[in-house]
């Protein structure tokens, strides 16, 4: 493909998608939100406290995601990440995937995810829903 777009990102603020359109060449767009659940095994969580040793991890989340660019053929990838506390039901993870064709996008897309969580040093911390409740609002 000709046109590429490769953004990837960590930020400790809300995930939002840009609405510009893909590039010409695509005729796919595949958007995966990865949301906090309420549960982390039996316990009951108010949210995620993701930690990153930052440089390390935007390194190793280009790579990946320039990989995936190759191996698909991709013509745009956005992949960010938050960082910081991250409450139950809001996006810790944003992916983007446009192609050709929708399997390869669909592929793609899985592919980013496993790759992520096997590469990339990010680190998740539950934050219990009790310990939450049990600390003063104010000092």
């Amino acid at each position: 493909m000709a046109t590429i777009v490769c953004e990837v990102r960590l930020t400790a603020a809300p995930l939002v998608l840009a609405t510009d359109p893909p590039p010409a060449e695509t005729g796919a767009v595949v958007d995966f939100w990865g949301v906090v659940r309420a549960t982390e095994g039996d316990a009951q969580i108010a949210g995620i406290r993701y930690e990153a040793h930052a440089e390390m991890a935007e390194h190793q989340l280009q790579l990946v995601a320039d990989e995936c660019v190759r191996a698909f053929d991709l013509s745009q990838l956005v992949v960010h990440h938050r960082i910081g506390f991250v409450a139950v039901g809001e996006a810790s993870l944003l992916v983007r995937v446009g192609s050709r064709h929708r399997a390869e996008a669909f592929r793609a897309s899985a592919s980013i995810v496993d790759e992520l969580k096997k590469r990339v040093p990010i680190w998740k911390h539950p934050v219990v829903a009790s310990a939450v409740a049990s600390v003063p609002l104010s000092a």
